[in-house]
């Protein structure tokens, strides 16, 4: 299967995507599935790559409404937990109610946290969307291959042959970077939140915000007037070459460091913290360099 190219078209994921479904065994009965729970819809979808029809997913976090780092889970959500052969987190901090609900449980779990697996580590500020970094879901998916053979071992070639073609996947994605990289280094991204930043850093970008700024949105907490106005000068000024919100948060600021960046007729692009409706995990994030390719040429 050859790898895709700078530019490559939603298309062409999507035949890396259907290879990736279409290469599981047949589908066995569900008592012989394993079980799968998964913090947020973008870990699931990505077990779900991986194993095919062998697993039953369950993803506690698919709404764009809801806020993983507030959310508390319920009995309903503990009950999916205690049924889990498999769960996976993103840990870092982000949805430490995983942990609480656990607890609850007692017995063991096989637990896949992201965040260990990313390697960076926990400073002050530690920036948990860990999603938008393609090393770390390299690391997450061939973790899920391992526990998923481990749990079904009759599904092992299943499992590693469907974690290699995801890997050819984000090697493609990767090669994008690079040629963003190679041809906008240096050029300043403005953000709202540190939702976008992996992705943006890989592109040779330099985040442009104010921290306390993109801090304090994060944290729902009021901006400092003075990093508000830093932010809103950055576009007048030339600082930032494109504008990078997460969508599934809004406020008076946001807002108004939007109508700035539209006014100095800066490209705005709109990102999420869950999976879009319609969309697996290849295909938003072949939207996302989509996005930032045309914002930047």
């Amino acid at each position: 299967m050859k790898a895709l190219a700078f530019g490559a078209p939603l298309a062409v994921i999507a035949v890396l995507v259907s290879a990736l479904s279409g290469c599981s065994a047949a589908a066995p009965t569900n008592d012989d599935r394993v079980h799968v729970v998964a913090s947020t819809n973008v870990y699931g979808d990505i077990a779900g790559m991986i194993g095919g029809d062998l697993v039953d997913v369950t993803s506690i976090i698919s709404n764009p409404a809801q806020d993983p780092h507030s959310y508390q889970g319920s009995a309903r959500t503990q009950l999916a937990l205690s049924k889990a052969d498999i769960v996976i987190e993103n840990g870092g901090g982000y949805d430490d109610w995983v942990y609480s609900l656990l607890a609850g449980i007692g017995g063991d779990k096989v637990l896949i946290n992201a965040t260990a697996l990313s390697g960076y580590p926990r400073a002050t500020h530690f920036n948990e969307h860990l999603w938008y970094d393609f090393p770390t879901m390299r690391a997450v998916a061939d973790r899920v291959a391992l526990r998923l053979s481990e749990a079904n071992p009759a599904g092992k070639t299943t499992f590693h042959a469907n974690a290699h073609r995801f890997d050819r996947a984000l090697r493609a994605l990767e090669n994008r970077e690079h040629a963003l990289a190679a041809a906008n280094r240096g050029r300043g991204a403005a953000i709202t939140e540190s939702v976008p930043n992996y992705v943006l850093e890989a592109c040779g970008l330099t985040i442009v915000t104010p921290p306390e700024f993109s801090q304090a949105i994060e944290e729902g907490t009021d901006v400092p007037p003075l990093a508000l106005q830093h932010t809103l000068d950055l576009f007048a000024a030339g600082t930032a070459d494109v504008l990078v919100y997460n969508a599934q948060t809004s406020g008076p600021q946001t807002l108004a460091v939007i109508r700035a960046a539209k006014k100095a007729h800066v490209p705005v692009i709109a990102v999420t913290e869950t999976l879009p409706a319609g969309r697996d995990y290849l295909e938003w994030m072949d939207a996302t360099l989509s996005g930032l390719e045309r914002a930047l040429t």
